[in-house]
């Protein structure tokens, strides 16, 4: 009877992890998309060590230890990686050619 439960509550978080997955792919912002990774993230980890309790697998715990690990990390990485990115309105400093236009140049093209 509780190995029931313990599966059926495993089986309505991978019913949130697919809602979360679907967040992901669509969110309409990359801090919609970075929550609905650490939903993934959480919701596996639930999983897993309801899946250990259910199964009597005490290795699923250990693994679980491991992915709330390897999430956190995850998380860093994405957010250290955002903050230093260039910010879409800024423009991309000139290659070539003469930057500053004179009135010569403008006589020149009319």
């Amino acid at each position: 009877m509780m190995s029931q439960m313990l599966l059926t509550c495993a089986s309505l978080l991978l019913a949130t992890m697919g809602i979360g997955l679907v967040r992901a792919l669509r969110g309409p912002t990359p801090a919609d998309r970075l929550l609905a990774l650490q939903l993934l993230g959480t919701s596996g980890i639930g999983v897993l060590l309801l899946l250990a309790a259910a199964l009597e697998m005490p290795a699923l715990n250990d693994v679980g230890l491991v992915f709330s690990l390897l999430a956190a990390v995850a998380v860093f990485a994405i957010t250290r990686k955002r903050r230093h990115a260039p910010a879409a309105s800024e423009a991309a400093p000139p290659t070539a050619g003469n930057t500053v236009s004179t009135a010569a140049d403008h006589e020149q093209a009319a």
